[in-house]
């Protein structure tokens, strides 16, 4: 029995060694990081339940349109002066018990259409609800690309500050030959230790900036911690070698019939027509029926005696309770004519509310527009920085070349050497700047014309 429990304690590590192991060998892909907040971010599941709440009313809506049902049973006693509700007589200074049983049911037949408006709303108020849950889902993908995007930034910008630091750790050793040999002042070597000095701290600034984005990232995700949270490096290879052939108007056309806070503005204005609708139902006569079940018995109630022309014969529960049967069926008719002006008020406040919602659908769609011209001119902007910037980089690089070459024959002095490093490492650090700038620009584009969020494909 021992050697049992040992052997699953044994199984038990060996299953929590092996997840854990698996878990840091995994490299998420932005698709993944997607996914994995979309199943389990809290701003999400809090607008999944409000959805379920208005599917409950669009349901409840629905079912009101059925009669309602309704019993009862009351069982009492009663002294002094009582009326005996079977023979609605009063008795004096008796006891009387009694039992009385009902069922009753009404339909509303007709109320100004406001049940079938109400159900319209609710329907409307559910698609509404919906679309806001993906315009959250939206927000929430386009912030977790955001964040992947500038951990590939920060990541090759560390790369870049090591590569750097390295030709300069080189340029050190050289110096020092040449220091020690008697070739070169020793100002020139405390100049170029002073340059790898500040490139470490460049190194330590950059990796405290991706630590730092892998920090925000896990964030977003409402991941514990880090830990050994890695993210994929996609190739991206050219990225900019042909031209944006997209153009404002085609993208918000696309745009215009798929995001979703459009169609949230058009679902909640047919609400609101809806609601309009209910409000004028209530200037409208209403129709009902209603039908109603009920016995009851008295021990005060007796029999009539043939024999002594009295009513002086025992009367059973049972018989009292099948001889007081009584039903009602009844068809009635509310007429509104006054109410405190409240129904004018509803249709005035109704038709304002209509108002509104045709003003926010248009400053909805304004906005969109607005955003898409704005995103296309960053984009184009982009791309033009980008090339730009990798021209400049060329030139910098081999500007760069030719005064290394002429530092190691000592045709340049450790200060300009520095400079012109200095001018190559913000060169390098514009073009990454500029890359992701115009890999994000396009992605939201892309999103706009209802593309999946992919950095695969480009």
């Amino acid at each position: 029995m021992e050697q049992i429990k040992h052997f699953v304690f044994l199984a038990a590590i060996f299953s929590l060694s092996l997840n854990n192991i698996l878990s840091a060998q995994k490299v998420w892909k932005l698709e993944d990081c997607i996914n994995y907040a979309l199943d389990n971010n809290l701003q999400i599941k809090q607008q999944v339940l409000n959805t379920r709440h208005n599917s409950n009313v669009l349901l409840q809506s629905k079912i009101n349109l059925a009669p309602d049902l309704n019993a009862g049973a009351a069982h009492g006693f009663s002294w002094g002066r009582a009326l005996d509700e079977t023979t609605y007589e009063f008795t004096e200074d008796q006891r009387i018990m009694s039992t009385n049983a009902n069922v009753s049911s009404s339909v509303s037949l007709f109320s100004g259409l406001q049940q079938l408006n109400t159900i319209k709303q609710n329907e409307f108020n559910l698609l509404v609800s919906l679309q806001d849950l993906e315009k959250l889902k939206n927000d929430i993908s386009l912030a977790i690309a955001a964040g992947y995007l500038q951990i590939l930034f920060n990541s090759e910008l560390l790369g870049v500050t090591k590569n750097q630091l390295e030709i300069t750790q080189m340029q050190v050793n050289r110096t020092s030959k040449l220091v020690n040999a008697g070739s070169l002042a020793r100002g020139a070597l405390l100049e170029i230790e002073a340059q790898a000095a500040s490139e470490e701290l460049n190194v330590i600034n950059a990796a405290n900036q991706l630590d730092i984005s892998y920090l925000t990232l896990t964030q977003l995700l409402d991941l514990d911690s880090v830990g050994n949270f890695k993210i994929e490096i996609p190739e991206f290879g050219d990225i900019a070698d042909q031209e944006i052939l997209l153009t404002v108007n085609s993208v918000f056309n696309e745009a215009n019939s798929l995001l979703p806070q459009i169609k949230s503005a058009e679902y909640q204005l047919a609400s609101s027509e809806r609601g309009l609708g209910i409000a004028k139902g209530a200037r409208s006569p209403s129709l009902y029926l209603s039908g109603s079940y009920g016995t009851g018995y008295s021990d005060n109630r007796k029999q009539f005696n043939p024999s002594t022309g009295q009513f002086d014969l025992p009367y059973s529960f049972s018989e009292q309770m099948q001889d007081n049967q009584s039903t009602n069926l009844s068809i009635g008719m509310r007429i509104p004519i006054f109410n405190g002006w409240s129904v004018n008020t509803n249709i005035s406040n109704a038709k304002l509310s209509v108002m509104n919602s045709q003003l926010v659908l248009e400053t909805e769609r304004n906005n969109l527009y607005k955003e898409i011209q704005q995103s296309y001119a960053d984009a184009v902007a982009a791309r033009k920085k980008y090339l730009a910037t990798q021209q400049a980089l060329i030139a910098m690089e081999e500007s760069f070349m030719y005064t290394e070459q002429k530092f190691e024959v000592g045709l340049v002095n450790t200060v300009d050497y520095n400079a012109e490093k200095n001018r190559l490492i913000q060169t390098q650090s514009d073009l990454l700047q500029a890359k992701y700038d115009y890999i994000f620009k396009m992605k939201i584009l892309d999103f706009y014309r209802g593309k999946p969020l992919t950095l695969s494909v480009l």
